[in-house]
């Protein structure tokens, strides 16, 4: 093979291959469909080429030569450029590894909890590789999840996402742990953000058209949390009994739910358009721009910060007002809690399935009345 200064003259009169001489390692190779550059290298006892890129923009012969010079620096220090990139599986993937290696030693409970924050409400992350996940990609899921579920929601997840980087450090997936110097919410504070009456009838007036606000409305007079109205399927609606009926996979504590229709949230569903190339009802995939959408809204409305996951807590808290029973509200919310709880949970079954709808109907009224 031949040997010189691989050149834009040189190049233009190549036949076969030319090895540079000012950058051994570094050549150059004519082919039917172009010239191409190369990197030759020895890395654990084997000989390696690969290939740096074709001819013309961004490459030239300096360009090239430049990061051949680069790769063997690489191969200098130990290490082989063109192995895989630590972190190339998917979070998806090595979740998946994660809980199965974790299902014997945690006990049952703990085991779905962690299923759920790993698979379930870090579910953007899925498919993205392991060495993409940086601290600015955890604080957007982390505030999504406070968004949508809540403060302590959002903390649990954050120590079950970290857990799972320490457990790939551990694996040698890693390097580092990309959940660290993010923040945790302040639970109390947090959880205690309910919408003045000014403030809901700025927010319900600000709404517009479209898929998100549609959500939105529903979240105030339903009292259901954001992914179960933002992953509502046609199929999980009961038009002739004015009913969402909701699986135990599609709750956050696993146990089936059915909520009733006002009027008015009734009227909000019969409007929206159906799309046969899906089920669900707010977009293809149930799946929604939280941050661009929320971002948008708080444009409009111009009031004090809150989350989505305050529009449940605004509902609870004004049903109370308007006179409802606290166990009618925990029916409607789908609380095992208070009036619930513990022994009277297990022989109090009842559903409350009239009391839930006039519950509903009364607060969607209230609304209407302060919103006209």
């Amino acid at each position: 093979m031949a040997q010189g200064r691989v050149t834009i003259t040189a190049i233009s009169k190549l036949e076969g291959w030319l090895w540079d001489t000012t950058c051994v390692g570094f050549g150059a190779r004519r082919q039917t469909n172009g010239t191409f550059y190369y990197v030759r290298y020895r890395h654990g006892g084997q000989q390696t080429l690969r290939s740096i890129g074709r001819h013309g923009a961004p490459w030239t012969p300096d360009t090239a030569r430049a990061r051949a010079r680069e790769l063997l620096r690489v191969v200098a220090g130990g290490a082989d450029p063109f192995a895989p990139a630590l972190g190339g599986d998917t979070f998806g993937v090595v979740v998946d590894r994660y809980l199965e290696r974790k299902r014997g030693s945690l006990k049952p409970k703990s085991f779905a909890e962690a299923t759920r924050y790993l698979r379930t409400l870090s579910a953007p992350l899925a498919k993205l590789g392991l060495g993409e996940i940086d601290r600015r990609k955890i604080a957007v899921l982390l505030g999504q999840i406070e968004d949508g579920s809540g403060a302590v929601s959002r903390n649990r997840a954050r120590s079950a996402v970290s857990a799972f980087f320490s457990w790939c450090i551990t694996e040698g997936l890693l390097d580092a742990n990309p959940v660290v110097g993010t923040a945790k919410a302040s639970e109390n504070g947090s959880r205690e953000r309910v919408l003045t009456r000014d403030e809901l009838r700025k927010l319900w007036r600000g709404l517009d058209a479209g898929p998100f606000d549609d959500i939105v409305r529903l979240l105030v007079l339903t009292g259901q949390r954001r992914n179960e109205i933002g992953k509502l399927a046609w199929s999980e609606v009961d038009l002739a009994r004015k009913l969402i009926v909701l699986s135990s996979e599609r709750t956050k504590n696993s146990r089936a739910h059915e909520v009733p229709l006002s009027a008015q949230a009734l009227a909000i569903i019969e409007g929206l358009p159906r799309r046969k190339s899906t089920d669900f009802v707010f977009s293809d995939n149930g799946n929604h721009d939280w941050d661009r959408g929320k971002a948008r809204l708080d444009g409009r409305v111009g009031i004090a910060p809150f989350t989505l996951h305050d529009l449940r807590r605004t509902c609870a808290t004004g049903m109370a007002e308007l006179g409802v029973q606290p166990h009618h509200i925990e029916a409607v919310l789908n609380h095992q809690s208070g009036h619930k709880a513990s022994v009277a949970g297990i022989y109090n079954r009842a559903k409350y399935s009239d009391e839930m709808r006039q519950a509903l109907q009364r607060w969607a009224d209230y609304v209407d009345k302060i919103t006209q």
